[in-house]
């Protein structure tokens, strides 16, 4: 019961902006397209340069979807309407509420990437997306919402939410597989950057757009991740309440 409160109340939020969100999922990743995808005329492994440049948008837009439907509004709720508070004074048991804002998080993050698979779709690529593909979308948004809950729970200001979006976001977003391959960064550092969530979600979705299996290496990788922040929200938020 505790989780579909969760989910109306994220529903509630998202039918009352729906411009404002379908709005902020469009313009970044539209941008992306246009100038990497059109304005440069290239080919990436031996094929037109949107067949890479696509599943690597899709991907992110699944990781900032994500990351910013819970960690701008936990934080707001947390610091100033002190509804964290009341949550853990409620009978609504704190792990429901916690696996509410994951999936919460994961769907709002998998609207973006459908609102970006819509606007690409006259895009004559012949790729492929299929269930295999919406499930590493949800996994991938599910990684990042539990990031954003763990941040938001660590947040002292309201400030504290857009610098977490500059530390982590953006960086991955240019590093992580999305607009150029990793192939070609220097040893030592493209390892360590392979084993990042969204790296292995655009190399995932990626092969799958080309017909390819996307093997079980990157589902492990992101299962690792969620589980990781998923145990250590549980732990801030029992910890806080037993204070």
């Amino acid at each position: 019961m505790g989780v579909i409160t969760v989910l109306w109340e994220k529903w509630t939020e998202f039918r009352r902006d729906f411009y404002k969100i379908t709005l902020a999922a469009m313009i970044s990743p539209m941008m992306y397209l246009i100038i990497f995808g059109m304005g440069i005329q290239t080919t990436s492994h031996g094929e037109p340069y949107l067949n890479f440049l696509i599943p690597g948008v899709i991907s992110m837009a699944t990781m900032t979807g994500s990351f910013s439907a819970v960690a701008q509004n936990m934080s707001v709720q947390r610091l100033y309407e002190k509804a964290l508070d009341q949550v853990m004074v409620s009978p609504t048991p704190l792990w429901q509420f916690i696996l509410g804002q994951i999936i919460g998080g994961s769907l709002r993050g998998m609207y973006a990437a459908g609102v970006i698979m819509l606007l690409t779709a006259p895009i004559r690529v012949g790729l492929i997306f299929n269930g295999v593909s919406f499930l590493i979308m949800f996994l991938n948004g599910a990684v990042f919402s539990t990031m954003a809950l763990v941040l938001s729970f660590l947040a002292k200001t309201y400030n504290d939410a857009p610098k977490y979006n500059s530390y982590i976001i953006v960086p991955m977003s240019f590093l992580c597989n999305t607009f150029f391959s990793t192939e070609q960064m220097p040893s030592g550092f493209r390892q360590a950057v392979s084993l990042l969530p969204l790296s292995q979600a655009c190399e995932m979705i990626r092969a799958i757009s080309r017909g390819d299996a996307p093997g079980w290496f990157g589902f492990a990788v992101l299962l690792v991740y969620l589980v990781i922040f998923s145990v250590i929200a549980v732990v801030f938020i029992y910890k806080k309440k037993n204070l």
